[in-house]
C-alpha cells in the first residue's frame, strides 16, 4: 500500500507538473500571438500613409491659390465658411495670403458669407486692405462688402499700411473718413502714426478732421510725435496753423 500510495503520489504530482508547463506553453504561445498581431498592426501604421483630413486639404489649397482643389473641394460639398483650427475662415485667409483666384471662387459661390470674421474681428476687406490688394478690395466691394465696418474698419488698415490706392477706392464707396475704432483712433491716427505723409494728405483732403482726440486724448500729430515722424509731423503742424488763420 505504502509503495501505491508513493506511486500515486508520483503521478500526481507528475500531472500537476504537466499541467503547469501546459499552461505555461497556452500563456507564452499567447503572448507570441499577441506579440505578433502588435507587429502586424505597428507594420500597417508604417507602411500606410495618414490621409490629409478633407478640411486640411482645403485650407491648404487656399494658402497656395490652387483654385481647381478648392473647387473640387466645393463640389464634394465642404463648406465655403470653414475655418482652420485657429479660427480664420477660408475667405480671410485667401486674403491674407494674396490667395485671389480663390477669392475670387469663395466670393462666386453663393454661400459664402463675405462679412465672415476670424476670432480678432477682421474680415476679408480689412485683411485686403492691408495687404495693399486692390483687386481684391474691389471684387469685395462689387460684392457689396461692407465698407463702414463697426470698430476697427477697412479704412483703418488701409491707412495704417499706406496704401494710398486703396484708401481712395474706399473713400470713393462711401467710406467714413473719420471711423472711429473701439477706443476712438481713426485712419487719420493710424497713417500719422505709420508715418504716411501721402496717406495724411490723401485723407486730410478728404475732410479727416486732425483735431479728433482718441480716447486717452492723443490726435493725429500726438500720433506722429509720439512715434517720431517729423515729416507728418510737419505737415500737420502746418495744416492746423492754416485752420487756426481762418
Amino acid at each position: 500500500m505504502k509503495k501505491y500510495s508513493a506511486l500515486t503520489a508520483a503521478f500526481q504530482e507528475a500531472s500537476v507538473v504537466q499541467t503547469a508547463l501546459g499552461s505555461v506553453r497556452r500563456s507564452a504561445s499567447h503572448l507570441a500571438l499577441a506579440a505578433t498581431l502588435a507587429c502586424a498592426a505597428l507594420t500597417s501604421l508604417v507602411a500606410s500613409p495618414v490621409q490629409a483630413a478633407p478640411i486640411d486639404s482645403l485650407i491648404k489649397s487656399v494658402k497656395f491659390d490652387d483654385v481647381d482643389g478648392v473647387n473640387k473641394l466645393l463640389a464634394k460639398g465642404m463648406d465655403p465658411n470653414s475655418v482652420d483650427n485657429q479660427g480664420f475662415p477660408l475667405l480671410v485667409i485667401a486674403a491674407r495670403e494674396k490667395s485671389d483666384k480663390v477669392g475670387a471662387a469663395l466670393l462666386a459661390n453663393p454661400k459664402t458669407d463675405i462679412e465672415i470674421q476670424d476670432k480678432a474681428g477682421e474680415n476679408a476687406m480689412m485683411m485686403a486692405a492691408l495687404n495693399g490688394d486692390l483687386d481684391f478690395v474691389k471684387q469685395l466691394i462689387a460684392k457689396d462688402a461692407e465698407v463702414n465696418k463697426k470698430g476697427w474698419a477697412p479704412l483703418h488698415y488701409a491707412a495704417a499700411n499706406g496704401h494710398d490706392d486703396i484708401v481712395k477706392v474706399l473713400l470713393d464707396h462711401s467710406a467714413y473718413v473719420d471711423a472711429g475704432s473701439p477706443n476712438g483712433t481713426t485712419p487719420l491716427m493710424m497713417a500719422a502714426r505709420g508715418g504716411h505723409v501721402s496717406t495724411v494728405k490723401l485723407l486730410l483732403d478728404n475732410g479727416a478732421d486732425l483735431t479728433v482726440k482718441n480716447q486717452i486724448g492723443l490726435t493725429a500729430l500726438d500720433f506722429a510725435k509720439t512715434y517720431k515722424e517729423p515729416d507728418v509731423v510737419e505737415g500737420l503742424t502746418a495744416r492746423l496753423q492754416q485752420m487756426q488763420q481762418k
